[in-house]
């Protein structure tokens, strides 16, 4: 079962639709601008600054995960 888990978050991963992440106000001034080069970039660099915590939170909890795991395995009696 938690293999099931696993493959359905990397699917969501992999398969991310993009999303727009930008505020109404930042949205209304970059509009204006014709070939919307820097509406992309500011838009691209909000996502980035998005993922970086969640990154850092999954890879907390990896580390617990695999603490207790290892832990658990040690504690066997003989």
């Amino acid at each position: 079962m938690k293999n099931y888990i696993a493959y359905i978050l990397l699917l969501f991963l992999l398969f991310a639709i993009p999303a727009e992440a930008q505020c109404s106000m930042c949205r209304a001034v970059l509009e204006s601008e014709e070939g919307q080069k820097t509406a992309k970039g500011i838009n691209n660099g909000i996502v980035y600054l998005m993922i970086i915590p969640y990154v850092l939170i999954g890879g907390v909890g990896y580390l617990i995960y695999r603490n207790k795991k290892k832990s658990n395995t040690s504690k066997k009696p003989l």
